[in-house]
Protein backbone atom coordinates (compact mmCIF):
# COMPACT_ATOMS: atom_id res chain seq x y z
CA UNK A 1 0.00 0.00 0.00
CA UNK A 2 1.62 3.12 -1.25
CA UNK A 3 1.70 6.44 0.55
CA UNK A 4 -0.74 5.40 3.27
CA UNK A 5 0.11 6.19 6.87
CA UNK A 6 0.33 3.21 9.23
CA UNK A 7 -2.95 4.32 10.84
CA UNK A 8 -4.83 4.41 7.52
CA UNK A 9 -3.15 1.24 6.28
CA UNK A 10 -4.19 -0.65 9.42
CA UNK A 11 -7.83 0.47 9.02
CA UNK A 12 -7.88 -0.42 5.31
CA UNK A 13 -6.37 -3.86 5.93
CA UNK A 14 -8.80 -4.55 8.77
CA UNK A 15 -11.80 -3.54 6.65
CA UNK A 16 -10.58 -5.88 3.93
CA UNK A 17 -10.45 -8.79 6.35
CA UNK A 18 -13.83 -7.91 7.85
CA UNK A 19 -15.36 -7.57 4.40
CA UNK A 20 -15.24 -11.31 3.86
CA UNK A 21 -17.19 -11.81 7.09
CA UNK A 22 -19.77 -9.25 5.97
CA UNK A 23 -20.38 -10.82 2.57
CA UNK A 24 -18.10 -8.68 0.41
CA UNK A 25 -14.62 -9.53 -0.79
CA UNK A 26 -11.39 -8.18 0.64
CA UNK A 27 -10.74 -5.83 -2.29
CA UNK A 28 -14.16 -4.19 -1.99
CA UNK A 29 -13.70 -3.74 1.77
CA UNK A 30 -10.32 -2.10 1.29
CA UNK A 31 -11.58 0.22 -1.46
CA UNK A 32 -14.46 1.31 0.75
CA UNK A 33 -12.20 1.90 3.74
CA UNK A 34 -9.83 4.03 1.66
CA UNK A 35 -12.70 6.12 0.27
CA UNK A 36 -14.25 6.52 3.73
CA UNK A 37 -11.01 7.88 5.18
CA UNK A 38 -10.14 10.06 2.20
CA UNK A 39 -10.61 13.79 2.66
CA UNK A 40 -11.38 14.18 -1.04
CA UNK A 41 -12.96 12.13 -3.85
CA UNK A 42 -10.58 9.68 -5.53
CA UNK A 43 -10.52 8.37 -9.07
CA UNK A 44 -10.00 4.70 -9.91
CA UNK A 45 -6.33 5.19 -10.84
CA UNK A 46 -5.60 6.81 -7.48
CA UNK A 47 -7.35 3.97 -5.67
CA UNK A 48 -5.48 1.33 -7.68
CA UNK A 49 -2.16 3.00 -6.96
CA UNK A 50 -2.80 3.53 -3.24
CA UNK A 51 -3.92 -0.07 -2.69
CA UNK A 52 -1.62 -1.66 -5.27
CA UNK A 53 -4.61 -3.26 -7.03
CA UNK A 54 -5.17 -3.70 -10.73
CA UNK A 55 -7.36 -1.09 -12.38
CA UNK A 56 -9.88 -3.82 -13.35
CA UNK A 57 -10.18 -5.00 -9.71
CA UNK A 58 -10.81 -1.43 -8.63
CA UNK A 59 -13.46 -0.95 -11.33
CA UNK A 60 -15.26 -4.13 -10.29
CA UNK A 61 -15.03 -3.15 -6.62
CA UNK A 62 -16.43 0.32 -7.31
CA UNK A 63 -19.34 -1.20 -9.26
CA UNK A 64 -20.10 -3.45 -6.29
CA UNK A 65 -19.98 -0.49 -3.90
CA UNK A 66 -22.26 1.48 -6.23
CA UNK A 67 -24.76 -1.38 -6.22
CA UNK A 68 -24.76 -1.22 -2.41
CA UNK A 69 -25.20 2.57 -2.62
CA UNK A 70 -22.07 3.05 -0.52
CA UNK A 71 -20.14 5.31 -2.89
CA UNK A 72 -21.04 8.41 -4.81
CA UNK A 73 -19.86 8.96 -8.35
CA UNK A 74 -19.01 12.55 -9.16
CA UNK A 75 -17.26 14.59 -11.79
CA UNK A 76 -14.92 17.41 -10.90
CA UNK A 77 -14.82 20.59 -12.96
CA UNK A 78 -12.19 20.45 -15.70
CA UNK A 79 -11.54 16.71 -15.25
CA UNK A 80 -13.11 14.02 -17.44
CA UNK A 81 -12.39 11.19 -14.99
CA UNK A 82 -14.94 9.77 -12.57
CA UNK A 83 -14.29 10.37 -8.91
CA UNK A 84 -15.71 8.43 -5.99
CA UNK A 85 -16.39 9.24 -2.38
CA UNK A 86 -18.07 7.53 0.55
CA UNK A 87 -20.83 9.20 2.56
CA UNK A 88 -19.46 11.01 5.59
CA UNK A 89 -22.42 10.40 7.88
CA UNK A 90 -21.93 7.07 9.67
CA UNK A 91 -25.67 6.90 10.43
CA UNK A 92 -26.48 7.20 6.73
CA UNK A 93 -23.94 4.46 6.02
CA UNK A 94 -25.47 2.26 8.71
CA UNK A 95 -29.00 2.81 7.40
CA UNK A 96 -27.92 2.16 3.80
CA UNK A 97 -26.18 -1.07 4.78
CA UNK A 98 -29.20 -2.20 6.78
CA UNK A 99 -31.56 -1.43 3.87
CA UNK A 100 -29.38 -3.29 1.39
CA UNK A 101 -28.97 -6.30 3.67
CA UNK A 102 -32.73 -6.40 4.19
CA UNK A 103 -33.37 -6.13 0.46
CA UNK A 104 -30.78 -8.79 -0.44
CA UNK A 105 -31.27 -11.25 2.43
CA UNK A 106 -34.49 -10.84 4.41
CA UNK A 107 -36.89 -9.94 1.60
CA UNK A 108 -36.09 -12.95 -0.63
CA UNK A 109 -36.20 -15.30 2.38
CA UNK A 110 -39.53 -13.88 3.47
CA UNK A 111 -40.91 -14.32 -0.04
CA UNK A 112 -39.73 -17.94 -0.21
CA UNK A 113 -41.21 -18.69 3.21
CA UNK A 114 -44.56 -17.12 2.24
CA UNK A 115 -44.72 -19.37 -0.82
CA UNK A 116 -43.69 -22.45 1.17
CA UNK A 117 -46.30 -21.87 3.86
CA UNK A 118 -49.20 -21.49 1.40
CA UNK A 119 -48.13 -24.48 -0.72
CA UNK A 120 -50.30 -27.53 -0.16
CA UNK A 121 -48.44 -30.21 1.78
CA UNK A 122 -47.89 -33.30 -0.40
CA UNK A 123 -45.63 -35.39 1.84
CA UNK A 124 -46.36 -36.60 5.40
CA UNK A 125 -43.55 -34.53 6.93
CA UNK A 126 -44.50 -31.36 5.05
CA UNK A 127 -47.05 -30.21 7.64
CA UNK A 128 -44.37 -30.20 10.33
CA UNK A 129 -41.91 -28.49 7.98
CA UNK A 130 -44.52 -25.85 7.15
CA UNK A 131 -45.14 -25.18 10.85
CA UNK A 132 -41.42 -24.61 11.34
CA UNK A 133 -41.26 -22.39 8.24
CA UNK A 134 -44.30 -20.43 9.48
CA UNK A 135 -42.53 -19.76 12.78
CA UNK A 136 -39.45 -18.56 10.89
CA UNK A 137 -41.64 -16.48 8.54
CA UNK A 138 -43.39 -14.81 11.48
CA UNK A 139 -40.08 -13.94 13.15
CA UNK A 140 -38.54 -12.53 9.96
CA UNK A 141 -41.73 -10.58 9.22
CA UNK A 142 -41.63 -9.11 12.74
CA UNK A 143 -37.96 -8.15 12.31
CA UNK A 144 -38.71 -6.66 8.90
CA UNK A 145 -41.62 -4.64 10.29
CA UNK A 146 -39.47 -3.46 13.21
CA UNK A 147 -36.71 -2.48 10.79
CA UNK A 148 -39.18 -0.41 8.74
CA UNK A 149 -40.40 1.37 11.88
CA UNK A 150 -36.88 2.04 13.18
CA UNK A 151 -35.73 3.18 9.75
CA UNK A 152 -38.33 5.97 9.85
CA UNK A 153 -36.90 7.40 13.08
CA UNK A 154 -34.77 10.50 12.91
CA UNK A 155 -31.15 10.15 13.95
CA UNK A 156 -31.56 11.79 17.35
CA UNK A 157 -34.42 9.47 18.31
CA UNK A 158 -32.53 6.45 17.01
CA UNK A 159 -29.47 7.35 19.09
CA UNK A 160 -31.65 7.74 22.20
CA UNK A 161 -33.32 4.39 21.53
CA UNK A 162 -29.98 2.65 21.09
CA UNK A 163 -28.60 4.22 24.27
CA UNK A 164 -31.57 2.87 26.20
CA UNK A 165 -30.41 -0.65 25.45
CA UNK A 166 -31.82 -3.16 27.92
CA UNK A 167 -33.32 -0.36 30.00
CA UNK A 168 -36.19 -0.34 27.50
CA UNK A 169 -37.37 -3.50 29.29
CA UNK A 170 -37.74 -1.50 32.53
CA UNK A 171 -39.70 1.15 30.65
CA UNK A 172 -42.08 -1.50 29.34
CA UNK A 173 -42.47 -2.96 32.84
CA UNK A 174 -43.30 0.51 34.18
CA UNK A 175 -45.83 1.05 31.37
CA UNK A 176 -47.56 -2.18 32.43
CA UNK A 177 -47.91 -0.82 35.95
CA UNK A 178 -49.59 2.41 34.84
CA UNK A 179 -53.32 2.61 35.10
CA UNK A 180 -55.80 5.34 34.31
CA UNK A 181 -57.72 6.56 37.35
CA UNK A 182 -60.99 8.47 37.30
CA UNK A 183 -60.45 12.00 36.00
CA UNK A 184 -57.96 10.83 33.33
CA UNK A 185 -54.92 10.93 35.58
CA UNK A 186 -52.34 8.19 35.38
CA UNK A 187 -51.20 6.39 38.47
CA UNK A 188 -48.78 3.58 39.20
CA UNK A 189 -50.07 0.49 40.91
Amino acid sequence: MKNLSPLVQNFVLHFGEMGSRWGINRTVGQIYALLYLSDRPLNADEIAEALDFSRSNVSMGLKELESWRLVRLQHLPGDRREFFSAPEDVWLIFKTLAEERKKRELDPTLSMLRDAVITEASEPGDKFAQQRMKAMHDLIELVSSWFTDVHKLDQETLVQLMKLGSRVHKLLEFKGKLMIVPGGRKSTT
